[in-house]
């Protein structure tokens, strides 16, 4: 049997062909809903190069697949069989095949068989075929998106850049989204075991302030994602000290090493959040709205507050404002699609209360604009353009996936089970625009909701 798609990515052949062979391409290729991990790698796409992975089979089950890559033609070809896996046989060919001297079709040939011969051909042509559309529509959409995203700016050099929580949901998808881009990412850990085993990570403890400060010099950038997660434990008084201890202590202790360097980065990017604004009803809230009442205002304040040394040293300094970050491998969405599946979501509270979210396509994208973009700074909103409610949030993800949304959680059963972050979390609205970002010329990756659940839960 045979799969074959192709799509025109405006960019050279050899363009499209380098990002591939970047070592974290796969990373940036494999279908988020399909929760597919990786194994083991060794080396990349040349002869005799080897992929591990681990997928979902049925039930909690899953199986390892192991490819080796064969054909490597630089430039224009690269193909991989299956060594062991789900199929009888498996050889895929990636070619990128010229066009103009701009432009070039990417085209996946695949020929394979399934088991069992005929009645399993019979019995699964169907389903894999169906598979295969749903994953290689991903696959076209993510390679020409970033591909071209990153060749916007292939006249400007390729920049050095510290991460802080890097093994979070976005930081790990920004990691992967930069290197692919030629960029050289360090990331700044709190292991000591890690750092001594990567060179490419610096170890720091921002609760005792140790890091080694020289090791801090001459990066073109850096980005501070670090917090404990909001949505993980009840706000008791001991966790909501946690809260903001984890996010102003490490980000004063950054900004302050940071100005004292003497090669210091142009940019230090330090995430903030919509929680900001707070509870707002319907009002519109901009970049230049007022902050709310209440404790996340409290603390998005402090932690943009604890930047101001590295501004005063004349860095530039931005806040990415980000709402709710939609992916199924984690995070808000994450945690709803299981009930949602089984048709046993429903709106929260009244549903009358708006819930502005972002895919993290975008804000990989939008933190990516402000790195290459000089004259983004301070605070910027990192949502949809368009804000939805609670109400149109559940219908559209319930329609997504074909299912009923018949079970509603009152909002009194919330502040039972939840308590206060059950509240500010889903009870309280937030309609947050991304005026900054649109109006610097960032265009979304996604700019509705539909859109957004379609492609990363393979709808297109």
């Amino acid at each position: 049997m045979r799969f074959m798609k192709e799509t025109l990515l405006e960019v050279p052949a050899q363009v499209a062909f380098n990002w591939h062979a970047q070592p974290d391409a796969l990373k940036r290729l494999l279908p988020p809903w399909e929760k597919i991990r990786i194994v083991n790698q060794t080396g990349g796409i040349e002869n005799g190069d080897r992929v591990e992975l681990s997928i979902p089979l049925f039930a909690g089950l899953r199986t390892r697949w192991i490819a080796e890559h064969c054909g490597y033609e630089a430039g224009y070809l690269f193909e991989d069989v299956q060594l062991k896996g789900p199929f009888e046989s498996w050889h895929h060919k990636h070619v990128f095949e010229p066009v103009t001297e701009a432009s070039c079709k990417l085209i996946d040939d695949i020929e394979y068989a399934i088991p069992f011969g005929k009645p399993g051909s019979l019995l699964g042509e169907s389903f894999v075929q169906n598979k295969l559309n749903a994953q290689f529509a991903y696959r076209h959409w993510q390679s020409k998106t970033e591909i071209e995203l990153h060749y916007q700016y292939h006249q400007k050099k390729r920049l050095r850049i510290l991460i802080s929580g890097s093994s979070g949901i976005i930081g790990s998808s920004l990691c992967s989204f930069l290197r692919t881009g030629g960029h050289e990412v360090v990331r700044l850990v709190r292991s000591e075991e890690v750092a001594k085993q990567d060179p490419q990570t610096i170890f720091w403890d921002p609760k005792h302030g140790e890091v080694e400060r020289n090791s801090l010099e001459s990066f073109d950038a850096v980005i501070h994602l670090g917090g404990a997660n909001i949505a993980h434990h009840k706000w008791n008084p001991a966790y909501k000290k946690e809260m903001k201890q984890s996010r102003v202590h490490p980000t004063q202790v950054l900004a302050a090493l940071l100005a004292t360097l003497r090669e210091k980065p142009s940019v230090f990017i330090v995430a903030s959040a919509i929680g900001y604004y707070g509870d707002r009803g319907d009002d519109v809230m901009t970049e230049g709205s007022e902050s709310g009442i209440g404790f996340l205002p409290e603390l998005v304040r402090a932690w943009e507050d604890a930047a101001e040394p590295a501004r005063k040293a004349g860095i530039r300094v931005v806040h990415p404002r980000i709402g709710v970050v939609l992916t199924p491998t984690g995070a808000a969405l994450g945690s709803m699609l299981p009930l949602f599946r089984y048709g046993l979501g429903g709106i929260a509270g009244n549903g009358k209360q708006f819930w502005s979210s972002v895919s993290i396509h975008d804000v990989v994208g939008a933190i990516h604009f402000m790195l290459m973009n000089e004259t983004v700074c301070g605070a910027v909103n990192v949502v949809l353009p368009e804000p939805v409610t609670n109400r149109e949030f559940t219908k559209t993800l319930a329609k997504t996936l074909h299912r009923p949304a018949l079970l509603p959680m009152p909002a009194p059963l919330i502040k039972l089970l939840l308590g206060e972050m059950g509240e500010a979390l889903l009870l309280e609205s937030t309609r947050v625009v991304p005026e900054k970002l649109l109006q610097a010329g960032y265009e979304f990756q996604q700019e509705t909701l539909e859109d957004t659940f379609q492609h990363l839960l393979g709808r297109n």
